[in-house]
């Protein structure tokens, strides 16, 4: 037993270029470590690479070199143990329209083998919402109703591991509050979630650990607080009790005026302490009246990483 839930050493995928086009290289020797028990993001702009990882980890995709090892089982070696340790709640509602949602889940369970006797569809549907629906067929159910029957089919054979791939895009707030409220109490129980999205303040919010992926390539793998830190940019905004004639000045402090009359101050806390950014509005002559300091989202971290290396593989 190890402590990860996921290990990926040197992935690479390659796919053949056709019509003498050139080779393209989804992944590019990828290192990943998920920790068990973790709310991991995936994160990564479109085309990065993460849809490929996330089907070559699900065993839909052949990876072209390479170690997986899912909750201690290697991909190569023990591929029904390995398969069996991971469920995937896909982004494309890939559902029978024929299938009720019992029967999708009874057909899933006995897909990966498990007894009659052990499976839990009641409990999923009574989990996911839809005990009310367990017997209509899925093309009368709505979209949001037909992702939370990918869930449960994600979660009929007990995985150890859950991955879910974009699941509140194009969700109302209701069905979102709902998903999450499900991960939580999973993790609780002891899953590790992958979750990628491309609603980041969401990843901000649920996940332990982040890695960034781009250019199918990992360019960040730390945990939220870390990542968070990379970025020391600070801004405090000042509401002026009064007129405002002099910008505050001070070694490190950029000032600009906002239309509403706020002062904006923007500052690294690696080189300018909040109480100098004070001193300096003070010295300016400017009474305050509201004062609010803001920090480096996530947003701010992804746009980091991603563009500078898409500056640097454009250069190469």
């Amino acid at each position: 037993m190890t402590d990860a839930a996921i290990r990926i050493e040197g992935l690479t995928k390659t796919y053949a270029g056709g019509r003498g086009a050139p080779e393209k290289h989804a992944l590019k020797g990828v290192d990943l470590t998920v920790p068990r028990g973790s709310v991991f993001g995936l994160l990564g702009p479109n085309g990065a690479g993460k849809s490929t990882m996330i089907n070559i980890l699900a065993g839909l995709v052949i990876k072209t070199s390479g170690k997986v090892t899912i909750w201690g089982f290697d991909q190569d070696r023990n591929p029904r143990q390995s398969r069996a340790s991971i469920g995937v709640m896909p982004q494309e509602l890939n559902l029978d329209p024929f299938f009720t949602p019992r029967g999708a889940l009874e057909v899933q369970a006995g897909l990966y083998g498990v007894p009659k006797t052990q499976r839990r569809s009641d409990e999923i549907l009574e989990m996911i919402g839809l005990s009310d629906k367990a017997e209509a067929y899925a093309r009368t159910l709505s979209g949001g109703m037909r992702r939370r029957l990918l869930l449960g089919k994600a979660l009929v054979h007990r995985p150890h591991v859950l991955v879910l791939d974009e699941p509140t895009a194009g969700v109302d707030i209701e069905l979102r509050q709902m998903l999450w409220a499900n991960v939580r109490k999973l993790n609780e129980q002891g899953m590790t979630i992958i979750l990628t999205t491309h609603y980041l303040e969401e990843a901000q919010e649920m996940c332990d650990e982040i890695a960034i992926i781009n250019h199918g390539e990992v360019v960040a793998q730390d945990s939220t607080e870390n990542l968070l830190g990379r970025l020391d940019g600070r801004a405090m905004v000042i509401h002026p009790d009064g007129a405002a004639d002099a910008d505050p000045v001070g070694k490190g402090i950029t000032c600009h005026r906002r239309d509403d009359g706020a002062l904006v101050l923007q500052y690294r806390s690696s080189e300018t302490t909040a109480e100098a950014v004070l001193e300096a509005v003070r010295a300016a002559g400017i009474r305050i009246r509201d004062v609010k300091t803001e920090e480096a989202d996530l947003e701010d971290v992804f746009l980091a990483l991603t563009s500078s290396r898409s500056r640097a593989s454009a250069a190469s």
